[in-house]
């Protein structure tokens, strides 16, 4: 690891542990995380990672978001936190690689400086993974477009000053979509409800509607009907990301259920002591071991320019059933603790449910990797 990534990595775990660790169950209970932890964590360099100086970014590539992921996994951020804090990460890259200057200066690099928040708008109640099926439609009339349909399942949409939004300008498929910049206080734009969820308690997601909406024909993201492209350019990054979630919160419950297991007594003897729950903790040390090497791979792969669309299904995959076994074992090794709320264990095991249906459900991208590996008959 260079000086630079331990440096990242140095700085990320002093800010969960000062800034985050103290009131993560106080969040978690009010379903919400304050706005002034984006300026604090903008303080520290940490949401522009990975974004180019240029506009308003600290520099680097995925790798360096890896690092700081992890450093925060590892001392105790959960899944959801990180969703709600670092939602510039799925909200902001199509500005930034193909905004004007005007929607730069106006939703970058605020939201980078965390003095707005911004989040994503793809999936419809009735559309799921399939981006090329959006209805929400957005009709040019001057030098605006209206906006009707909506949106749900929208992560830190509740909070949001701005929705990077996926409409339909053109015709059906994935050749008529685009991508609007929509402000929270648009007449027409409506935060129909805080959807309350299994787990990701302090990360507010919601369901959005617009009726109307007048939208400025200058908050176009690149070419109008470019949306589609846009989207599944940042699909390998934010598969990636959630790879990491995944064993980031699985190493952390592996880490809590070890410590458990040797301090805790039954029987007159140390959990640690069974063979039983000794092989249970290798076998997750392997399980996490072996999503974080593959994730590493895949994304060293990404950062030298290789196309890893298929691996990048694959690492997530992994990752997945990775958090989802190992936080199912730590419970386990926990007991009855690991079943109270406010147990740490207990939210990542709720926080990992998520994640193999979020950034394209399994049984979609295990597809999806079919047909790109060469697996898939003529047919389809």
């Amino acid at each position: 690891m260079s000086a630079e990534h331990e440096a990242l990595r140095a700085t990320a775990t002093e800010f969960v542990r000062r800034e985050v660790a103290p009131h993560l169950q106080e969040w978690e209970d009010t379903g919400s995380i304050p706005r002034s932890l984006h300026p604090a964590a903008a303080r520290q360099g940490l949401l522009g990672v990975s974004f180019p100086e240029e506009v308003g970014g600290q520099g680097g590539d995925i790798l360096d978001s890896i690092v700081l992921q992890e450093a925060m996994f590892a001392e105790g951020a959960s899944s959801g936190l990180m969703a709600g804090l670092f939602t510039g990460g799925i909200a902001l890259p199509h500005l930034a690689a193909n905004g004007s200057a005007d929607l730069v200066d106006r939703f970058v690099r605020p939201t980078l400086a965390g003095e707005k928040i911004g989040s994503l708008g793809v999936t419809e109640p009735g559309g799921g993974s399939d981006v090329a099926g959006i209805t929400t439609r957005a009709e040019r009339s001057g030098d605006h477009f209206v906006v009707n349909g909506a949106k749900t399942f929208i992560t830190s949409g509740v909070r949001a000053d701005f929705v990077t939004t996926a409409v339909r300008t053109g015709g059906p498929g994935h050749a008529g979509v685009s991508l609007l910049v929509i402000e929270k206080d648009t007449p027409g734009f409506t935060v129909d409800r805080s959807l309350r969820k299994m787990g990701w308690h302090c990360s507010d997601t919601a369901e959005l509607s617009f009726v109307d909406v007048q939208v400025p024909v200058t908050n176009l993201v690149g070419e109008e009907n470019s949306g589609f492209v846009q989207i599944a350019e940042q699909f390998v990054v934010e598969r990636l990301a959630l790879a990491v979630h995944g064993y980031g919160v699985a190493g952390r419950a592996l880490a809590l259920a070890a410590a458990y297991a040797k301090e805790r007594q039954t029987f007159g003897r140390p959990l640690a002591d069974r063979q039983v729950i000794r092989h249970k903790l290798v076998d997750m040390h392997r399980r996490v071991e072996t999503a974080r090497v593959y994730t590493h791979h895949v994304a060293a792969r990404h950062a030298a320019g290789e196309s890893v669309i298929a691996e990048a299904c694959l690492a997530k995959q992994t990752a997945v059933e990775t958090a989802e076994q190992v936080c199912h074992e730590a419970v386990q090794v926990f007991g009855g603790a690991g079943y109270m709320h406010g147990t740490e264990v207990e939210r990542h095991y709720r926080d990992a449910r998520i994640l193999g249906i979020g950034g394209g459900a399994t049984e979609v991208l295990t597809d999806l990797a079919a047909r790109l590996l060469g697996y898939a008959g003529e047919g389809r």
